[in-house]
């Protein structure tokens, strides 16, 4: 993963890019792969955690109607979050994640391993929905990951 981390930082770096997260299921875990790398302060610009429905309203303005009637982990969370993500960092490229992690959580409709992730490359968005193998939790947060930084990387080649 860190040749993929350095590959990222060093195409953000000569394309002048800025690249934001909002991560809920993987916890940050995205905003530490990305900065494990020296010289990622030039190309990132903030990392996210909002875990919780109430850090997405209030860090990331999702309304509370919008959470209920969807849940946290759908397409429309996962959208709104990556458009007031990038309102808020003012980024070229913007990932939201929101998903269930495991083991605990899952239901017929949305089971454990469901992941969106969004991605938003200047007026372009993109959202991405997994079906992750429940192997575990970390296995899903890391599985998580390395998918987003594939989306990233395709993004800005």
């Amino acid at each position: 993963m860190k040749i993929l981390v350095k590959k990222i930082i060093s195409k953000l770096k000569k394309k002048k890019l800025k690249l934001s997260f909002a991560e809920s299921c993987t916890g940050g875990m995205l905003s530490a792969a990305i900065t494990s790398v020296s010289g990622s302060s030039k190309s990132f610009t903030m990392g996210l955690i909002t875990y919780s429905n109430e850090a997405k309203n209030i860090l990331l303005k999702i309304p509370k109607q919008l959470i209920k009637k969807n849940g946290a982990v759908s397409e429309k969370c996962c959208l709104s979050m990556l458009k007031n993500l990038s309102r808020i960092s003012k980024s070229n490229i913007c990932v939201s994640i929101t998903g269930i992690a495991g083991p605990k959580g899952g239901t017929k409709t949305k089971p454990v391993g469901l992941v969106y992730i969004g991605i938003k490359n200047n007026n372009k968005i993109k959202i991405n929905k997994f079906l992750f193998k429940n192997k575990g939790r970390f296995y899903v947060q890391k599985t998580t990951v390395k998918k987003s930084l594939d989306l990233i990387l395709r993004s800005i080649e």
